[in-house]
């Protein structure tokens, strides 16, 4: 599933020779000359680039004509249903083997992005996009023209139209600092006005001599309501170079979250202000915590994964870290899974494993991920059975979590680059309890919608 051109493919059709390149179209040898100038258009780079955009286009072509090869050899629909009838699966393997055929037969249409302000609707990229918990409403961040970053909020109820078509609210807020990582807050608090309120947190990467910033806005800020009515910012405070972030919904550490800075870990309540701040060896690139337990999970630039119990005391000379896992790159995402047994972990060199953290072992990789340098998310849906993650090739992979099988690779609708990786949303429930299935796919000003029908 790797889209670069391999030496082993050149080699098939013709021997590699030192300082040339095959063209199988044209049948020769064309010399390459060191370096990248408009005097010398083929060069190693161009060339892959060349043949990813082929074989990108290939495969739109193919889920054009709906030629997506089958999931597993010998898997259809209807020889499932036998094989349920004489009692060959059990119910929950016929689940997770019709949720794979579905996702096999998805289909792609474009959504139409509606805006109280026509005159920004779909002019800036997309970066980032997050759902809330019930996937009712999604956050999303978008590079604006000028340098920085702008937010909006989608509302998803449109989705179960037959029109396909959502609402975004965007926000006066701008930054001219690098959003690194979003996260949805709830929090609880005794005055009414912010009972159970929904926020968003965003940290943001310093540039320059500017620090960087860590901010919690409250989703009413993007409604259509009078903005005289609307609050500010309730915490937002300077602070080093922010990779993470992750809101604890834990009781025991009610109101408080953390911020993955550069060599520490600062856990935060927004109600008290009160802060504990742990020394790492490292860049926290990713975290979350967990539901059962406040135990916070770190994913470090070093490859090294830990948790912290937040309710320590922090003190000179102890260590605060519980287990211990490692890879052999830098960390840019984790997931825990429900049962708070297992995690995910993904790394820079394109590995996803998952970790057994009982033993410390891992028990499960997952092949066919492709990263080199970003900071990926990984996005786990464990009632369906699914592993979805956006490689930095731009192609959107599939897996079984159960057995790790690639159950589809999909092809951008853009061409390939650095600034057009999409950001996806999984869910059965797009718009809520009574929403749609499928995929959101946000790439450059675009917004995609992967139906399971």
């Amino acid at each position: 599933e790797d889209p670069s051109l391999s030496s082993s493919t050149q080699n098939s059709v013709a021997p590699e020779l030192p300082g040339f390149y095959y063209d199988p179209e044209k049948n020769r040898y064309f010399r390459l000359l060191p370096g990248h100038n408009n005097h010398n258009p083929l060069t190693k780079d161009s060339i892959q680039h060349k043949a990813m955009e082929c074989k990108r286009l290939r495969l739109l072509e193919e889920e054009e004509k709906q030629n997506q090869k089958a999931t597993r050899a010998g898997l259809n629909s209807s020889v499932l249903l036998q094989k349920r009838q004489l009692g060959l699966l059990s119910s929950t393997s016929y689940c997770r083997l019709v949720h794979e055929l579905k996702v096999n037969c998805m289909q792609r249409r474009k959504i139409e992005i509606h805006s109280p302000d026509s005159s920004v609707a779909g002019t800036n990229n997309f970066k980032i996009i997050v759902a809330d918990v019930a996937c009712e409403r999604i956050f999303a961040v978008n590079d604006v023209e000028h340098g920085g970053c702008k937010y909006g909020i989608i509302n998803l109820s449109g989705l179960g139209k037959e029109s396909l078509t959502v609402e975004m609210y965007d926000n006066l807020y701008f930054t001219n600092r690098k959003v690194n990582s979003v996260c949805w807050a709830s929090l609880t608090h005794p005055d009414s006005h912010l009972s159970l309120t929904h926020f968003i947190k965003l940290c943001l990467m310093g540039i320059a001599e500017t620090p960087g910033c860590a901010s919690l806005l409250p989703a009413s800020l993007f409604s259509s309501t009078n903005p005289g009515d609307r609050p500010g910012m309730l915490c937002s405070f300077k602070i080093s170079t922010a990779w993470s972030c992750a809101w604890c919904l834990n009781p025991q550490a009610d109101n408080c979250f953390s911020t993955g800075l550069t060599r520490r870990v600062l856990v935060t309540n927004v109600v008290t202000g009160h802060r504990q701040t742990f020394g790492t060896s490292s860049d926290v690139l990713a975290q979350q915590f967990a539901t059962q337990t406040p135990v916070l999970y770190n994913g470090c630039r070093s490859g090294e994964i830990f948790s912290i119990d937040v309710r320590q005391r922090n003190r000179k000379g102890q260590s605060w870290k519980a287990i211990r896992l490692f890879h052999g790159s830098a960390v840019t995402s984790i997931h825990l899974m429900e049962a708070e047994h297992y995690l995910m972990a993904a790394d820079m060199a394109g590995k996803i494993k998952l970790w057994d953290l009982r033993t410390a072992k891992c028990v499960k990789q997952y092949k066919g991920h492709h990263n080199e340098y970003a900071l990926l998310p990984l996005h786990v849906n464990e009632e369906e059975g699914l592993l979805i993650a956006v490689g930095q090739d731009c192609y959107t992979r599939i897996w079984s979590l159960q057995d790790a099988h690639l159950l589809r690779t999909i092809p951008s609708p853009h061409p390939s680059s650095k600034d057009a990786i999409p950001s996806v949303v999984f869910s059965s429930r797009l718009g809520g309890s009574r929403g749609v299935p499928g995929l959101l796919m946000a790439v450059k000003q675009d917004l995609y919608h992967f139906s399971y029908n």
